[in-house]
C-alpha cells in the first residue's frame, strides 16, 4: 500500500509520554490512600484495646486522615477554581462539625455549652490562629501580600451580625432566664442566620464573584519568576471527583475518631482541673486543622485571597450551619441551650472582631499583623485556661 512511511524510531518517545500520562493522570500519592483507610481499620478494631498506647495511635491516624482531607481539598478546589474551591472545604468541615456536636450532645457531653463553646472556639481559632498564622508565613516569605478589600468587608460584617445575633443578644432578652432563647425566639434567629449565610454564598459566588477573586496577576519578578498567580494545570473531573469522596471518606473518619477519644480527652481535662470549655477549644481545633493547613499553604505561595476566603468562609460556615442544625436539634430533643456568652468570651470576640478588621482594613498585609493576631490567640488560650 502506498503512503507515508511512519517512523517508529520518532513517535517512540511520544507514544511513551501518552502512556505516562494515561497511567499517571489519576493516580494519587499513596499516603493520601492510605491513611483514611487505616484510620477506619484503627477505628473498627479500637474494642480491641483500651490502653492509653492505643489511643495515642488512634491519634496519630486521626492527624493523617486530617492531612490526607487537606491534600484532596487542595485537589478538588484547584479543579472547581475560585471562590467555588474554598467552599467545599468550608462546608465539608461545618457539616461534618455540626454532626459531631450533636452526636456529642445526643451522647450526653455537656448538652447546654457545648454547641455555643465549641463554635466560639471554632471564631477564635480562624480569626486568630488561622489569619494569623496565614498572615505570618505569607509575608515572611513574601513581604507585603495584597487581597481584595471588598470580600473580606462582606465576610466580617456577615460574621459580626451572625456572632451578634446568636451569642451576645440571648444575653439580653428577657422571655426566660438565663443566656438562652425561647423555642421561638430560636427557631427565628436560625432562619435569620442561615438567611445571612445564604446570602452571603450568593454574593461571593455568583452576584459579586470578583470581590473573592485573586487581584490581577502582577509581572514575574526574581521572587515569583512566574508571577504570583499562576497555577499549575487543573486536575481532570475524574480526578476530582475522586478526590472529593476521599474529602468526605477522611472528613468523617476524623469525626469519629474525634468523637472516639472526646472521653477520654473530657477525662483528662476533668483530671487536670481545666475548664470544660477546653473540650470545645480541642474539637475545633481538631476539625479545622485541615482548612488551617489549607489557608497557611496558600499564603505561602503567593494566595492570599484564597487563603482569607477559606478562613473567613469558615468562619462564617461554622456560625451560619453550625447554629441553626443545633438549635433545629434543641427543638426536636427539647434542649436547653445556652447560646450567650460570659462577659470574658464577648470581649475576646469583640476585640478579636476589632483586630482582624484592622488588620484587614487596607487590601494589604505585613508579618506585624500576623504576630499580633498569634499572639492575641495566646492570651485566649491563656485566660480559657487561667480564667
Amino acid at each position: 500500500m502506498a503512503g507515508k512511511s511512519i517512523d517508529f524510531a520518532k513517535r517512540r518517545p511520544l507514544f511513551a509520554d501518552r502512556i505516562q500520562s494515561m497511567t499517571f493522570k489519576h493516580s494519587f500519592p499513596v499516603w493520601t490512600l492510605a491513611c483514611p483507610a487505616l484510620a477506619w481499620v484503627l477505628f473498627a478494631a479500637k474494642g480491641i484495646s483500651s490502653s492509653n498506647y492505643y489511643s495515642i495511635l488512634l491519634g496519630i491516624a486521626l492527624v493523617g486522615a486530617i492531612l490526607a482531607a487537606v491534600y484532596h481539598a487542595e485537589v478538588v478546589a484547584h479543579r472547581v477554581g475560585e471562590p467555588f474551591g474554598t467552599l467545599v472545604l468550608a462546608i465539608a468541615v461545618t457539616v461534618i462539625e455540626a454532626s459531631l456536636i450533636i452526636s456529642l450532645m445526643l451522647s450526653g457531653h455537656d448538652v447546654e455549652t457545648l454547641a455555643r463553646d465549641t463554635v466560639l472556639a471554632a471564631i477564635m481559632i480562624i480569626l486568630t490562629a488561622i489569619i494569623g498564622l496565614s498572615l505570618l508565613f505569607g509575608s515572611f516569605k513574601h513581604r507585603e501580600q495584597t487581597f481584595e478589600l471588598q470580600g473580606v468587608n462582606a465576610a466580617m460584617a456577615a460574621i459580626i451580625a451572625i456572632a451578634g445575633i446568636t451569642m451576645i443578644l440571648p444575653n439580653y432578652t428577657t422571655s426566660i432566664p438565663g443566656p438562652q432563647y425561647t423555642s421561638r425566639q430560636l427557631g427565628f434567629v436560625a432562619i435569620v442566620t442561615l438567611i445571612i449565610y445564604g446570602t452571603f454564598v450568593f454574593v461571593q459566588t455568583i452576584k459579586h464573584r470578583d470581590y473573592f477573586l485573586p487581584p490581577v496577576p502582577t509581572s514575574p519578578s526574581a521572587d515569583d519568576p512566574a508571577g504570583t498567580l499562576e497555577h499549575a494545570e487543573p486536575p481532570s473531573g475524574r480526578t476530582a471527583l475522586t478526590s472529593l469522596l476521599m474529602l468526605l471518606v477522611s472528613l468523617v473518619v476524623v469525626v469519629v475518631l474525634a468523637e472516639s477519644l472526646a472521653p477520654g480527652i473530657e477525662h483528662w481535662i476533668e483530671e487536670k482541673g481545666a475548664p470544660k470549655s477546653l473540650v470545645g477549644i480541642m474539637i475545633s481545633a481538631v476539625v479545622l486543622m485541615p482548612e488551617g493547613i489549607s489557608a497557611v499553604k496558600a499564603a505561602r505561595k503567593n494566595r492570599l485571597q484564597t487563603s482569607l476566603n477559606l478562613a473567613l468562609g469558615s468562619a462564617l460556615a461554622s456560625m451560619g450551619l453550625t447554629i441553626p442544625v443545633v438549635a433545629f436539634a434543641a427543638m426536636i430533643y427539647g434542649w436547653k441551650l445556652e447560646l450567650g456568652m460570659d462577659p470574658k468570651a464577648m470581649v475576646l470576640l469583640l476585640l478579636s472582631y476589632f483586630i482582624v478588621s484592622l488588620s484587614l482594613r487596607t487590601g494589604r498585609t505585613n508579618i506585624l499583623q500576623g504576630v499580633i493576631l498569634l499572639l492575641f490567640f495566646g492570651i485566649y488560650l491563656f485566660v480559657t485556661l487561667f480564667p
